[in-house]
């Protein structure tokens, strides 16, 4: 297939989908004019029935948590994908090294690590009382890790969370969401049904295994996320 064949059928490709993305969002309602039933009633009783000041953490991690563990082991089955082939067609090539030269740039990127690193710890931990979760904490903690290569070096990345270590993250932040469901059923419950005490609401000693689930998605996010870099820039640098 020539290039300008190709072109041609992005391009048409591109306007079909543009058109379609334009067609959804004129039929969206008025912004703060949501008529959805069933959000209204997770709204007036998802707080009582889960113990959760975050609705949305009662959706994702419990009304419909298997959805949610489909979506773990889609990413988790990415990454190791990722990693499979780029690991298959990588050469022994010698790349650019990968040294910052600003010594500005290296000391606030090194600084900024451990807060950032604190601020995804918190959306993890905090998911089920405020906006977060383990999906947005996730991607905060791997942020806090990929400054060590950004405003630093590879070696101090890949040092940092050496893959091995990372596999097993990831691994046991997918591997945790299921256990949870299993455990319910030996308990005599459904597939991830609470079977927990839920906990005062408003503390994080509250929501039952959401709390848990939450945690194992914030594990597995972070890994994946840190995993899928590791592959990307390994394609590009060569550790100093």
């Amino acid at each position: 297939m020539s290039r300008n064949v190709r072109l041609g059928l992005f391009a048409a490709a591109g306007a079909m989908l543009a058109a379609l993305l334009v067609w959804g969002f004129t039929g969206l309602p008025a912004f703060g004019d949501f008529q959805g039933e069933y959000g209204w009633i997770l709204n007036d009783v998802a707080g009582h029935e889960r113990h959760v000041t975050n609705v949305v953490a009662s959706v994702v991690f419990d009304y419909r948590g298997f959805d949610t563990l489909g979506e773990e082991f889609i990413l988790f089955a990415a990454a190791i994908g990722v990693a499979l082939l780029l690991r298959e067609a990588r050469d022994d090539r010698e790349r650019p090294r990968d040294e910052v030269r600003s010594d500005a740039v290296r000391a606030v990127g090194l600084m900024l690590v451990g807060p950032t690193v604190v601020v995804g710890l918190y959306l993890v931990a905090h998911g089920y009382l405020t906006p977060g979760g383990g999906f947005q904490g996730g991607v905060a903690v791997a942020a806090g890790v990929v400054l060590l290569y950004a405003a630093g070096r590879y070696r101090a990345y890949s040092a940092a969370s050496p893959h091995g270590l990372v596999e097993l993250a990831e691994g046991a932040g997918a591997g945790a969401y299921a256990a949870v469901g299993v455990a319910a059923l030996f308990a005599g419950g459904l597939f991830l049904e609470n079977v927990v005490e839920l906990g005062t609401r408003g503390t994080l000693a509250s929501g039952g295994t959401i709390p848990i689930l939450n945690a194992a998605a914030g594990l597995e996010v972070t890994a994946a996320v840190v995993l899928l870099l590791h592959e990307f820039l390994e394609e590009v640098m060569y550790p100093a």
